[in-house]
């Protein structure tokens, strides 16, 4: 049992990874669709670029989408429209008429037989108004229809079809009235007109609710397809060009190719293939670290960042795909080789994005304009985002790439068109929210510092500030230290620059690789400024411990302050594993006949296992040595540079750095031209 945890606890880094990749991998299939993938690749106006092609099988040939909507905006505008007959308003018009009727008295003008006409002169006209009804002019308003046209009209649990004209409408109702009245006096005319302008009222109105119900009906009849093809029959040739009907046929096929491959029986092989897919890109990006940047894969830490990121982006893509595919470019994929290019490189960052922008190909429609487009957005933004911590850069790479993403759209669709016409103004804006998304890099940054615990250029910028608080106190308790950083600072910065290296980290870790000094500022030659070394009153193995314990001390001092553990790396490895001479041959001399241990003389390493942390190396030893030339001449340099580095290359402190002889031959001609305008003499005047 103390064999099996013993071996899982030595083995625990392989077993997270392993963890970690089949955590994410389960995870993207998850989201992949798994309807299967059609094996034919094509589209509108293109030729066919395959065999000639038989139906395997008999489908059914789909209506294409705009021949759908034509068809119902058809049957809407001819679905029938219902309005409601209300009877109560009927009679309570005849009603408040029979009322109004008793309220006229009999006089000279007016005796009662003629009162007896009027009355029954306004049923009549009443009966005549609301024989179909009285519409309100409401419904004339929003539903007005066609005189001609044919309504159905309810009348409680009765129904009957009624042209539209039948209707009185408002405008209509004082002609009808005076049409009835014409053989009246003058006087009996007024009244009955007034009588029944009073009271009568709209009686019918539009009903939208069996209206809209009518509609529904109508649509669920609608027929989705429109033909068949039977089984071997042409579907189309080699070299035709998909368009119109061959199109149409087409897209019905892979429909039906789709709902047949996807079924039970078969859908652990689909979920199987993409399991072989996912883990063949996800294995690639594990072998590409560990094969080119193996400092990254030994870090669980950075690994489960990367794989996070690959998901992320993966995820966010997936749910805007499936809540409307038209938004499809408005994720901004380019924050992933941002992110990883402000945490680690560019490389790394263009070749995740492109195994990301690959295994979204299974996702999106139009795989292979999405994949074209999205790779070539990342490679600009590889080439032009730089310098993150300046924010006119980052305004202008991101303007770049989002003029990438429209002209590579631009071009897609004449290609596709064959013109200019059908170019659709959503996309351009598509693309321009997408850059304006593309600034959450910065936020996602800062959060990923603060969460994963990486740096990135914006907080070396701010640690490179010598107000910091820290650096300020190597300024007051060991000036001389911060002299020495401050230059080798300067000579790191040069060097990374000369070969490509992040001149901003190796600068920052030079300006911290000697803080651990502080602690016994005195025992350091460059703070020695009274002429007393304290050397002199302790043996060499006691001087030798405490200069090996600045390196063990300025850990420490960096932890405490929060450094990031990327600065932190120049604190361990600016000394490598080698020796303090000195010390080492001085305890020689006075034990001449003891053997002595060289390893209490010697660094606990490790050695630089990066550009940055080896150029820090070189920089450290030179810019120290050169203090001991009592003459400093341009040979003198050339010679001391050659030495010092000569040595660490032959104690093998490089062999972990991934620096090349060509590329230590450039940093040593920097170090040397450096050094010798610091040691450039003035030309003496004359008195």
């Amino acid at each position: 049992m103390n064999k099996i945890i013993n071996k899982l606890y030595k083995n625990n880094a392989i077993i997270y990874k392993v963890l970690l990749f089949l955590i994410t991998a389960t995870a993207i299939i998850y989201l992949f669709p798994k309807g299967g993938q059609f094996k034919y690749d094509f589209s509108s106006g293109k030729p066919w670029q395959y065999d000639n092609l038989y139906a395997p099988f008999d489908f059914a040939i789909h209506k294409s989408e705009k021949e759908i909507e034509v068809e119902k905006e058809v049957l809407l505008n001819e679905a029938k429209k219902y309005f409601v007959y209300d009877e109560a308003i009927k009679q309570e018009v005849a009603l408040e008429f029979k009322e109004q009727l008793k309220k006229i008295k009999p006089s000279d003008s007016l005796v009662i037989d003629d009162v007896v006409v009027i009355a029954k002169r306004g049923r009549s006209i009443i009966n005549l108004i609301y024989q179909y009804g009285f519409i309100d002019s409401g419904s004339i308003v929003k539903y007005a229809s066609n005189s001609d046209e044919i309504i159905v009209l309810r009348k409680g649990n009765s129904i009957e079809d009624v042209l539209f004209s039948k209707f009185i409408e408002s405008k209509e109702v004082l002609p009808t009235i005076n049409s009835k009245i014409q053989d009246l006096s003058q006087f009996k005319q007024q009244l009955i007109l007034s009588v029944i302008a009073n009271v009568v009222r709209p009686n019918v109105s539009f009903d939208e609710k069996f209206t809209n119900k009518g509609k529904e009906e109508a649509l669920k009849n609608i027929s989705y397809t429109k033909g068949k093809v039977s089984k071997g029959a042409l579907i189309i040739l080699k070299g035709d060009i998909v368009e119109g009907k061959r199109y149409n046929v087409l897209k019905s096929y892979q429909l039906a190719s789709q709902s047949t491959i996807w079924s039970k029986s078969n859908y652990n092989w689909i979920v199987f293939g993409y399991a072989v897919l996912v883990s063949l890109a996800l294995l690639m990006l594990l072998l590409f670290l560990l094969r080119y940047r193996n400092d990254i894969y030994n870090d669980n830490n950075k690994v489960t960042f990367i794989f996070f990121n690959v998901f992320i982006m993966i995820l966010v893509q997936t749910m805007v795909v499936k809540t409307n595919s038209d938004y499809l470019y408005v994720v901004p994929l380019s924050i992933l080789p941002i992110v990883l290019k402000a945490f680690f490189d560019a490389r790394l960052g263009l070749f995740t994005h492109v195994l990301t922008v690959l295994l979204l190909g299974f996702i999106v429609p139009n795989s292979f304009e999405f994949i074209y487009l999205h790779i070539i957005a990342g490679i600009v933004t590889i080439l032009t985002v730089s310098e993150l911590y300046k924010r006119a850069n980052l305004f202008i790479s991101i303007g770049q790439i989002t003029l990438i993403y429209m002209l590579t759209y631009f071009a897609f669709s004449i290609i596709k068109e064959g013109n200019a016409d059908k170019i659709s103004v959503l996309y351009f804006g598509l693309f321009a929210a997408n850059g304006l998304l593309s600034f959450l890099a910065v936020f996602f940054i800062y959060f990923y510092e603060k969460v994963f615990g990486l740096v990135s250029d914006v907080t070396l910028l701010e640690l490179s500030n010598t107000n910091s608080k820290l650096l300020r106190e190597l300024n007051e308790k060991a000036p001389g230290t911060f002299q020495h950083s401050m230059q080798v600072a300067n000579l790191a910065e040069a060097a990374a620059n000369e070969i490509g290296a992040n001149s901003m980290l190796v600068r920052t870790g030079a300006l911290y690789h000697d803080i651990g000094k502080m602690v016994n500022p005195m025992y350091f030659t460059e703070n020695q400024s009274t002429g007393v070394n304290p050397h002199n009153d302790l043996s060499a193995k006691d001087s030798a411990r405490i200069i090996l314990d600045h390196v063990i001390k300025g850990i420490e001092i960096a932890k405490k302050n929060n450094l990031p553990d990327r600065i932190i790396d120049f604190i361990r490895t600016h000394h490598g594993t080698n020796v303090t001479y000195y010390f080492y041959k001085k305890e020689l001399e006075n034990n001449p006949n003891t053997e002595v241990d060289i390893k209490k003389f010697q660094y606990q390493g490790p050695i630089p296992f990066s550009k940055e942390t080896a150029i820090l190396m070189m920089c450290d030893a030179a810019e120290a040595a050169s203090k001991s030339l009592k003459e400093p001449t341009a040979q003198s340099i050339d010679n001391l540079i050659d030495k010092i580095i000569e040595k660490q290359k032959n104690d093998n402190q490089f062999r972990n750095s991934d620096i090349t002889f060509r590329e230590i031959e450039k940093i040593k001609k920097i170090i040397k031209n450096k050094l010798m305008n610091i040691y450039h003499l003035r030309v003496e005047y004359p008195d």
